[in-house]
């Protein structure tokens, strides 16, 4: 017994070692990024973990640039990140709850083909996509956000295995007292998957807040700095002339800085939705 007793003991030791030199690892870059944005440097880019002059003049220069109005990528990305995730959301949450608790034809030969479509990654279309939205004259922001919402609905699974999870003999006592399928709907499975909501709408509302692929392919043809998003735009400061890179580093690293610090608030604020909804999804999925 006091043999077993130690045995746990040394493997646990052993576990939360990893665990930190892990954390260690993953969270030099970070603080780095952070350092690197104080830093006071007039030569390029930055080659000290600590900085050796210390400045807030490079997120004042973010804020100031003419050439590169980062102002603007805020508001266009959070215009886009917030339509974007709320029609997604609820896309996502109705198209997983018809699955899950309605039968009808078609339903499993769906179920394989969305499975199989959703192994190919996005950006795979992106080509179409972009012939697409310029015949249509919308290389632009709306054109941006009906490529995020388009493929809404094949995100379900997740939230399926969570539907799967509620009692259907609510939704047949909801039916029995008059309900019908949209009140059982609203009234019964919305309330019950908050976390699932809260999760869904987090993941929808990062991917146009980070996504650097199609916002790039989509609003590159315009030229204009001003209707870009915050990811492609802080490629463009690095990439739009030569030695851009080095005038720009300091505040490009000032620019992810500030992009982190809204998402980092909604994951600490949102943590304990996020995770008991991703959770009982794919646990139960």
């Amino acid at each position: 017994m006091k043999s077993y007793s130690n045995q746990r003991k040394v493997s646990l030791f052993f576990r939360y070692l990893l665990l930190t030199i892990l954390a260690i690892l993953w969270l030099i870059p970070i603080f780095w990024i952070v350092l690197a944005s104080f830093s006071y440097n007039d030569t390029g880019f930055i080659s000290t973990f600590f900085p050796e002059k210390w400045t807030f003049q490079n997120y004042i220069g973010i804020f100031t640039n003419s050439q590169f109005p980062y102002l603007h990528w805020i508001i266009n990305t959070l215009l886009v990140a917030i339509i974007s995730a709320t029609l997604s959301t609820f896309f996502q949450i109705s198209v997983a709850y018809v699955l899950s608790r309605l039968r009808f034809r078609l339903r499993k030969p769906f179920l394989q083909i969305a499975l199989v479509l959703g192994m190919f990654p996005g950006f795979m279309s992106m080509i179409a996509l972009y012939y697409i939205l310029k015949g249509l004259n919308m290389l632009n922001l709306g054109g941006l956000i009906l490529v995020y919402v388009g493929g809404a609905g094949l995100g379900f699974y997740v939230a399926k295995g969570f539907f799967d999870t509620i009692p259907r003999s609510l939704d047949e006592a909801a039916e029995l007292d008059g309900a019908t399928k949209w009140q059982v709907f609203t009234k019964i499975g919305l309330p019950l998957s908050k976390p699932m909501i809260v999760y869904t709408a987090l993941t929808t509302f990062m991917a146009p807040w980070v996504d650097f692929i199609f916002s790039g392919i989509i609003l590159s043809t315009l030229g204009d700095p001003k209707t870009y998003t915050i990811a492609y735009g802080l490629y463009n400061m690095l990439s739009s002339s030569k030695g851009s890179a080095t005038t720009y580093f300091a505040q490009f690293v000032a620019g992810c800085v500030i992009t982190a610090i809204p998402i980092t608030i909604l994951f600490v604020i949102m943590q304990k939705f996020y995770v008991s909804g991703i959770t009982a999804g794919v646990d139960n999925g």
